[in-house]
């Protein structure tokens, strides 16, 4: 899940704020925000832009997990 909600909220922004930004409803920006939808490539890169951060640190979950041990056959 994307951490744009954590960005808008240490900016003291509300959703209807990235809502204009994006050009976006509130209704649909929040489900976008809550992942029921995704946002696409140009709202990325707007947000990123406004947030002064890149894609990939608001958009990726960048935890490693540990590699599975692969089963034996």
């Amino acid at each position: 899940m994307s951490r744009v909600k954590e960005y808008r909220e240490k900016n003291n922004e509300k959703q209807c704020d990235i809502a204009l930004l994006i050009n976006n409803s509130k209704a649909n920006y929040s489900k976008k925000e809550n992942g029921d939808l995704r946002f696409n490539l140009k709202e990325a890169r707007i947000i990123a832009k406004h947030f002064g951060d890149t894609i990939e640190n608001i958009f990726f979950d960048n935890e490693v997990s540990e590699p599975e041990t692969p089963v034996s056959a």
